[in-house]
């Protein structure tokens, strides 16, 4: 059996019986033709809907008051706790910032900038959807420059959920051109009207993240670059001002599931499209070797050069447009992210700090596994030291945390439950030999492990 395109069976149904609808749809779903070559595609929230309904619900303002409202359908809890979250129109570049301070140590520049992006964004949001329009709004698109473990994607999910729009965040290397295996450019703004719950006028205003964006870069000439330059090439439509398709073309039961509503003359069910002119992209990568072109730049343009000691991310910093075109992206691509900024690598302090006074610090974490077990954990500060150290040497920043972390609680982790153990203060010299923490009937006058019947 040959499927019919989505066309032919709206033409089909147009000339036949009402009855025929079910008999169309029981026929195509049940081919094994329709399994082998289809049952793979599509597989979002579209396949759990009844047939005939529209995928998305019709364009609605937002008042932001959402509250005791029910879930719509194909709607998870994530995608309605953001459409939930009412707006902060008093939001202020600096009060971001400042919560942005919470979460993620160090980073003072690239808090400036988000915070200045976002809220330019937000207010451009709020002053759209009250009926200012802004028709020649230039977007402030944003590249993240800088090491693994530097927060980048924490301060930018941060922020989003601060201001309260929808948010969707992927990684560039699974992209592939249009045509190609691999996923789809355009099914970031297809998320971003799912994370909306369906509402169009806030997924038009939303934010996509996309990380990694330094991995689309091309190496020389190696023949069709399909996840590289053309991935670039895909991504210049959404980035600027262009109009993403709702029901993907690769999606046979969307297309199927649209023609049969528009077919029944379903209100809502012709094809509908998204625009993106009003949708702020925010990319990043850690761009290694991209140091190397600059530092030859600056030695061409006989400026003084930076010291060999210097970091990479202050030779980052100095990276201009020519830089970026050099290193592998399209000119294009590099011209449609205007605004870009460093971030620095974390140092021993940075790490320190991220342990003690983050709200996010992975000592949360691990107090609360051991409190499961009735275990009150005790950090004291020549331990977070030590362990700042040893994660500044592994070399990949805030993540290097949970790599010291684990090897020095493993065997604590494994051990300490089964034991009669109340309280574990945590001091240097544990941290530079756990199993002291397993040692019986001891102490030791840095370090205390008090067991009680």
């Amino acid at each position: 059996m040959i499927e019919p395109t989505p066309e032919q069976v709206a033409a089909f149904l147009a000339d036949n019986r009402p009855d025929a609808y079910e008999r169309v749809v029981d026929q195509l779903l049940n081919s094994p033709h329709f399994g082998e070559r289809w049952g793979r595609l599509g597989g979002d929230q579209r396949r759990q809907q009844p047939l005939g309904e529209p995928h998305v619900q019709a364009p609605q303002h937002d008042t932001g008051d959402h509250v005791g409202d029910t879930a719509r359908p194909g709607e998870d809890q994530v995608a309605r706790d953001q459409r939930q979250r009412p707006h902060r129109p008093t939001q202020r570049p600096r009060q971001v910032a400042a919560h942005l301070g919470r979460f993620v140590i160090g980073q003072t520049e690239a808090k400036k900038v988000l915070s200045v992006a976002l809220c330019d964004h937000f207010q451009h949001v709020r002053m759209s959807l009250s009926g200012n329009e802004a028709p020649y709004y230039q977007k402030q698109n944003v590249l993240l420059l800088g090491p693994t473990g530097v927060g980048k994607t924490h301060l930018i999910r941060s922020a989003a959920e601060l201001i309260g729009i929808p948010f969707v965040k992927a990684d560039a290397t699974k992209f592939s051109e249009t045509g190609y295996a691999g996923a789809d450019v355009d099914d970031l703004v297809r998320d971003l009207v799912r994370r909306a719950g369906g509402d169009l006028a806030r997924a038009a205003h939303g934010i996509i993240y996309l990380d990694e964006v330094d991995k689309l870069a091309t190496r020389g000439d190696a023949g069709r670059d399909v996840s590289g330059r053309g991935v670039q090439t895909n991504l210049l439509k959404i980035l600027e001002d262009g109009d993403v398709p709702l029901i993907s073309p690769n999606d046979v039961s969307g297309q199927l599931q649209a023609a049969m509503s528009a077919a029944r003359g379903v209100p809502g069910a012709s094809a509908e499209s998204l625009p993106t002119r009003d949708i702020l992209f925010i990319a990043s990568g850690a761009f290694a070797g991209l140091e190397q072109i600059v530092r030859r730049r600056l030695e061409a343009e006989n400026r003084p050069a930076p010291p060999a000691s210097t970091p990479s991310w202050k030779l980052l910093a100095q990276a201009n447009t020519a830089d970026l075109i050099q290193f592998g992206l399209e000119p294009e691509f590099v011209g449609r992210l205007p605004v870009r900024v460093a971030c620095h690598s974390l140092d021993a302090r940075d790490l320190f700090n991220v342990l003690k006074r983050s709200e996010s610090s992975l000592l949360r974490q691990y107090e609360r596994a051991f409190a499961a077990y009735g275990i009150r954990v005790e950090f004291r500060d020549d331990a977070l030291r030590k362990l700042a150290l040893l994660a500044e040497a592994e070399g990949t920043g805030a993540r290097g945390l949970m790599t010291v972390l684990e090897r020095t609680f493993r065997d604590i982790k494994f051990h300490l439950p089964s034991r009669r153990v109340r309280e574990l203060i945590v001091t240097a010299e544990l941290v530079a030999s756990p199993r002291l923490a397993l040692t019986e009937n001891k102490r030791l006058h840095s370090r205390r492990v008090t067991s009680r019947d």
